[in-house]
């Protein structure tokens, strides 16, 4: 009988957490799992345990004291992709994989660990590094970072992008590896259940013609949530049917921009962190969604989620939002609060608009957003292996 192939999947970010590599990470274990693969996935001790996948969920050694780690870098999360390397080089002596996936910084342990065994390597680029960019050492270790990454691209088998601003980024490190575009899906497998929007949308209305405004994601500044705060009182004082929905953000940053928008956080209902499988209900109860992106050239996990959902989207006209948006499925507007509320109110008292931008996005969904898509697209990678 034919032994199937083994693949040792290594996740930088803690698994499983609401985050989109996190969630881009399980998506992937069980696109290998339906194609046959026997599937290792190396992952930090932080992080829930997730029923879907039927795979070995094995963590390096914990930091006392460390329970969470932060969107970029970071000295515990460089203390973990050293005890990944260590823990990773272990199994791979023992386990003998075929191949070894790797995940941003974890894309460079892969190929070290690949090259011991002589296995394939196969790198997964997440997101651009100049995404993350601050001030003095940050911006260091970032462009250290990147040099890394190049290298990283330039000596894998292959590379994956989440999204065509990342895999032009890849090629220009990397002409000459094999380089695809997978895009990233929606968040959950699961379709929004009539009933449940239903209730969501009965609790969240403060009268019958409210009109449900959401956005949803991290508070990270890169995307754009300075903006959406000082767009809200603009458009709370010109639509007085409006109510926000914010859905993510930790419990000190929920009081931070609480309290910043004083008065007008009556009207803001901050519903804190939804398991991925709930996200459907609440999008779905929503009239409108926000995507307030301000930088990157990663396609916005939440975009896709608008889509499953089917509710029209309002979108800042950046480069993130480009890959996958145009003026058939979104209102895309200046980076400015008054150029984004006016687009937001428009669609308050346009019902006819809001339909159109809704269905047109649930069909980009249908036919190219989708899991199907995605495992095929992962299985030619893998396939081009032949193993």
């Amino acid at each position: 009988m034919h032994k199937p192939a083994r693949v040792l999947f290594i996740s930088t970010q803690p698994f499983f957490e609401w985050r989109g590599s996190s969630i881009r990470v399980k998506f992937n274990v069980l696109a290998l799992e339906s194609m046959g693969y026997e599937v290792d996935l190396l992952a930090p001790p932080i992080g829930q345990d997730a029923p879907e996948i039927r795979s070995r969920v094995i963590r390096t050694w914990s930091i006392p004291g460390v329970k969470s780690l932060s969107i970029g870098p970071s000295l515990p999360k460089l203390i973990f992709d050293f005890f990944l390397l260590l823990k990773g080089i272990q199994l791979a002596i023992s386990r003998r994989y075929d191949v070894v996936h790797g995940t941003e910084e974890g894309g460079s342990i892969a190929w070290l660990i690949s090259r011991i065994i002589r296995a394939r390597c196969v790198y997964e680029k997440h997101s651009d590094p100049a995404s993350y960019k601050k001030k003095g050492l940050r911006n260091i270790i970032m462009s250290v970072y990147r040099q890394l990454e190049a290298f990283t691209a330039r000596h894998s088998d292959a590379v994956i992008a989440t999204g065509p601003g990342l895999a032009d980024q890849a090629k220009r490190y990397a002409p000459n590896t094999p380089t695809y575009c997978i895009s990233d899906i929606p968040s959950s497998l699961v379709e929004s259940d009539s009933m449940q929007v239903g209730l969501i949308r009965d609790s969240l209305m403060q009268k019958d013609d409210s009109i449900l405004v959401t956005y949803v994601g991290s508070f990270a500044e890169y995307q754009g949530i300075d903006l959406l705060f000082k767009t809200i009182p603009l458009v709370l004082d010109a639509a007085p049917s409006v109510r926000f929905v914010v859905i993510g953000g930790s419990t000190t940053e929920i009081e931070s921009y609480s309290k910043q928008l004083g008065s007008y956080a009556k009207r803001v209902v901050f519903a804190g962190r939804i398991d991925p499988d709930e996200l459907p209900n609440w999008l779905s109860a929503s009239d409108i969604v926000l995507a307030p992106r301000r930088a990157g050239i990663n396609t916005p996990l939440k975009i896709l989620d608008y889509f499953k959902a089917g509710t029209a989207i309002v979108a800042t006209d950046t480069d993130a939002n480009r890959l996958i948006l145009d003026r058939d499925c979104a209102k895309l507007c200046e980076y400015t609060p008054t150029h984004f509320a006016d687009e937001i109110c428009g669609l308050v008292v346009d019902p006819v608009e809001r339909g159109r931008l809704a269905n047109n996005g649930r069909e980009r969904y249908e036919t190219t957003f989708n899991f199907r898509v995605f495992q095929n697209q992962l299985e030619t990678v893998y396939q081009s292996f032949h193993v």
